[in-house]
């Protein structure tokens, strides 16, 4: 799982490749210190989630996740922290509140028209008791 801030690291690593602490700092601004980010990296670097090379007196980071990989871990943690574990109120939440254009609407009936072809049929569950 990453924090807010990790995940601002990793998208400076994602977006612009292998960078030194001074780059990814350069373009998160001046809302974060020079030592912040390395000690992010630093940690980041010990969970696994990027490795570094050696260049000079530097170090350049480049990540091992891959950004899909920390969006399904992320969306997985707001689905079961903020929905109760419901894909589906997720989902529905997402699609009331972001203001979407008919082609991204499309796109997503799309998706879902695909899962639903390919969709296991499953019984409906008997709500008879047992005598």
């Amino acid at each position: 799982m990453f924090t807010q801030r990790e995940l601002d690291i990793m998208a400076v690593l994602w977006d612009h490749g292998p960078s030194t602490v001074a780059e990814v700092r350069a373009h998160l601004g001046n809302a974060v210190s020079h030592n912040t980010v390395a000690t992010l990296l630093t940690i980041l670097e010990h969970k696994g989630r990027v490795d570094h090379v050696e260049e000079g007196r530097a170090f350049r980071y480049r990540p091992l996740v891959a950004r899909e990989e920390a969006g399904r871990s992320a969306i997985s943690r707001i689905a079961d922290t903020v929905f109760g574990g419901s894909a589906v109120a997720l989902l529905l939440h997402f699609i009331k509140e972001r203001r979407l254009t008919r082609a991204e609407l499309a796109r997503l009936r799309d998706v879902l028209d695909e899962r639903l072809d390919s969709a296991p049929e499953r019984p409906a569950k008997s709500r008879r008791k047992r005598s």
